[in-house]
């Protein structure tokens, strides 16, 4: 399995998580776990996700969430399970 974990921070507007969640679908690529807040109407979500289905590479991926997180005014960022578990390791 290609894990990665998919974060998205931004102001909080109508229609954030069925557009990345649609990408998502759209390109095989299944939400195992997925966690959202919003705090004094700012928007914060957390997923992981399967891309072992996906023909697109994790920085494909990467990059057209990038994209597609700027069109809706939020952030996105993306990065593999080995990666973040490296990053957040005390």
């Amino acid at each position: 399995m290609k894990k990665a974990i998919i974060t998205v921070v931004g102001k909080d507007t109508v229609g954030i998580i069925a557009k990345v969640c649609t990408y998502l679908s759209e390109n095989s690529i299944n939400i195992l776990d997925i966690s959202q807040t919003i705090v004094q109407d700012y928007f914060n979500m957390m997923m992981i996700a399967d891309l072992s289905k996906s023909d697109k590479t994790i920085g494909a991926v990467a990059s057209e969430l990038e994209n597609l997180g700027k069109e809706i005014g939020v952030q996105v960022k993306v990065q593999t399970e080995d990666i973040f578990n490296a990053m957040h390791r005390i």
